[in-house]
């Protein structure tokens, strides 16, 4: 029997479906290091979308995200105009909102630069591995839009950047840390 209110993220899909899409999640994606500048960025774009919505919503969307945000190519949404920004906000599949559509592209443009000066983004997030919780929050919010505490949070813990994804006990957690 499932907990009613479980303490962990761990505990909440302890009893789920091994096809629940919570379930593949975490068994599969929170908290693994991401390598690859795109795919880090992707992250980004789901969290912010995030904000104010279920993660059910996100996990449900995902591909779509993916599919609308061309492969999550940091290099193309950094270009994208209007007409694309009209193209998202059309599109039922992920969250319509201009606030968060227009900072993904902001963020892209200011992620390329990050590239440029560290020569990836994951450098960037390396140089910065040891600040507390409070100086990412800061560093985020004076870096991209639409990055407040809890989006930057789960950014950096559901890439592998912040302990605390798993607990001890879960087999995932001993899996990362291998």
């Amino acid at each position: 029997m499932k907990e009613k209110n479980p303490k962990s993220y761990c505990d909440y899909v302890a009893n789920l479906d091994k096809d629940s899409l919570h379930k593949v999640y975490h068994d599969n994606q929170y908290g693994f290091a991401i390598n690859n500048d795109d795919e880090l960025f992707g992250r980004l774009i789901l969290e912010i979308n995030q904000a104010g919505l279920s993660w059910t919503t996100i996990l449900v969307k995902q591909n779509n995200f993916r599919k609308a945000y061309s492969g999550f190519s940091i290099q193309k949404i950094s270009k994208y105009g209007e007409h694309d920004i009209n193209r998202l906000l059309s599109n039922s599949g992920i969250i319509r909102n201009r606030l968060k559509v227009s900072s993904v592209i902001y963020n892209a443009q200011k992620t390329l630069l990050l590239q440029k000066e560290f020569r990836s983004f994951r450098n960037w997030l390396e140089k910065n591995k040891g600040k507390k919780l409070e100086e990412w929050i800061k560093l985020f919010k004076n870096t991209f839009k639409f990055t407040g505490g809890q989006i930057t949070k789960e950014f950096l813990i559901s890439t592998g950047m912040f302990k605390g994804a798993h607990t001890i006990n879960c087999p995932i957690f001993h899996k990362i840390n291998q």
